[in-house]
């Protein structure tokens, strides 16, 4: 019998569940020096069923505790998708005096009477001892909508300057704002999204949120996953908005045929951002995986991952205010010996081979094109495998090429090339990768682009070959790292 967490294509330094399925990230929130992960799990098979709230905690979103199921299905139905905050000022009355707690707003997956016809409200639940036990309100659902199916995933925060709670809810192709006092009671205030954005699929887990600008200003974001409908390449994926944000009403700074995407990998969806971290960090944990195969991957005892978590900002690009993501601080407790490459030159058809000694590695490179069409790093599984990251200069595309990086028959649209557009910067390119088990985490230009990709090689990595096709690219950097697995001790 194979031991827990030592499985063919278990993640070492990204957070999985002990066993069964896990989908979507929920109730992120810090309290008491804890950061709770809460997640959609089904503990009684490894395929999507009826949802759970899953629970760990963490002293630093690396290294993970796993807790009891939190909150099972009731008369109301199953638990999805949701966000938890701290009740600072006990404005639900749930609480005593000088001893605030948490809450959690989730979305009751049911049925109408005597129907097949899906029924999703909002209800609310309550732990008084740092998220160990929860007591489901008795006045649940405290937000019904008879006219709308897909009515979900309720992301809420405390507005500071309008001195209200803000839920932005997932309402089919829109997300629907509304304002309470108090979390019991919500009133309607705005709507946002009828002809914004992509609208390949159906609109769900969206976020809001401010971020200074570097140029010194604040925006606000909002981010929206788009579900798989079965027609695009990519499958299900995210995107996000910039705009204005008054407590009751989102104005979006672009017109509605800019689409931004968060990731340009395959594997990143249904993320939202930690509530109530106190360093002033907004730090965002996304769905390692894809409607399009999620139920399908090669891994037996368990089903899915999350991302790493990452540190989200906002800079000045060439083509507007962006959102940058980069892996968080946290991520040093887990570096262990680093080797470092001189300065080389990569000439055309004189690739240069570097072995790769650790099965999980940090990879952090910078290249300088003088007169290449194309350039990168090819990771070399095995003798037939291989996952090439590379730079199309011609194109100005950042891209991960996994079609031939191992194992793919459960899905026909797994192997792909994914595809970031991206300027170089002075001629350069950073890139900065981790490689785990079963995934790669691309994130260039100090977090410009990011490209995450599951991966399930028979090997992990034997050889790092770094190429330059039609002329000359030169390594100012490279550094690999050996990872330590989050799960060895």
């Amino acid at each position: 019998m194979t031991q827990t967490y030592k499985e063919q294509y278990r993640p070492q330094f990204h957070f999985s569940p002990e066993e069964k399925w896990m989908n979507d990230p929920n109730g992120m929130v810090f309290f008491n020096d804890e950061y709770h992960l809460f997640y959609q799990y089904h503990p009684f098979g490894t395929t999507w069923g009826p949802m759970h709230w899953g629970h760990a905690v963490s002293k630093d979103m690396i290294h993970w505790e796993h807790l009891p199921i939190a909150l099972y299905p009731d008369e109301l139905g199953a638990i999805f998708s949701g966000s938890a905050v701290v009740d600072w000022n006990n404005t639900t009355g749930f609480f005593e005096k000088d001893n605030p707690g948490l809450v959690a707003i989730y979305t009751s997956a049911g049925t109408y009477p005597d129907s097949d016809r899906p029924l999703q409200q909002q209800s609310l639940a309550y732990s008084k001892d740092n998220g160990r036990t929860w007591v489901k309100y008795e006045g649940n659902p405290v937000l019904s909508d008879v006219n709308i199916t897909d009515y979900r995933d309720p992301k809420v925060f405390w507005h500071e300057e309008t001195n209200k709670w803000v839920m932005v809810l997932a309402t089919g192709q829109t997300i629907t704002i509304y304002t309470s006092l108090n979390l019991k009671e919500w009133e309607f205030a705005s709507e946002f999204g009828h002809a914004a954005g992509s609208h390949a699929g159906v609109w769900e887990c969206p976020d809001l949120f401010k971020l200074p600008v570097d140029s010194g200003q604040e925006k606000w974001v909002m981010i929206v996953s788009i579900g798989d409908n079965g027609q695009s390449a990519e499958g299900s994926r995210t995107q996000y908005f910039i705009g204005e944000f008054d407590g009751k009403t989102f104005v979006n700074d672009y017109d509605d045929s800019t689409i931004l995407w968060l990731d340009y990998g395959r594997d990143n969806y249904a993320g939202v951002s930690w509530s109530d971290i106190q360093d002033g960090r907004r730090i965002y944990l996304g769905w390692m995986s894809n409607w399009r195969y999620a139920n399908q991957v090669p891994t037996e005892a368990w089903r899915s991952a999350m991302t790493l978590p990452r540190e989200l900002s906002l800079a000045e690009t060439e083509a507007g205010i962006r959102l940058i993501q980069q892996p968080v601080a946290e991520v040093s407790r887990i570096r262990k010996e680093t080797e470092s490459y001189p300065k080389m030159s990569v000439e055309s058809g004189n690739s240069v081979s570097i072995p790769l000694t650790h099965s999980l590695t940090e990879i952090t490179i910078e290249f300088e094109k003088e007169n290449s069409s194309q350039f990168g790093l090819i990771i070399e599984h095995s003798d037939e495998e291989k996952t090439v990251i590379g730079y199309n200069a011609a194109e100005e595309k950042l891209f991960v090429d996994r079609t031939l990086s191992g194992e793919h028959s459960f899905s026909a649209s797994f192997q792909a090339v994914q595809e970031a557009p991206l300027k170089l910067d002075n001629q350069r390119l950073k890139l900065q990768l981790f490689l785990d088990a079963s995934s790669i985490e691309v994130f260039a230009n100090n977090g410009e682009a990011a490209i995450t990709s599951l991966l399930f090689p028979s090997e992990s990595g034997q050889e790092l070959i770094l190429f330059s096709n039609e002329g000359t690219t030169n390594v100012l950097e490279l550094n690999v790292t050996e990872l330590d697995s989050i799960w060895s001790k």
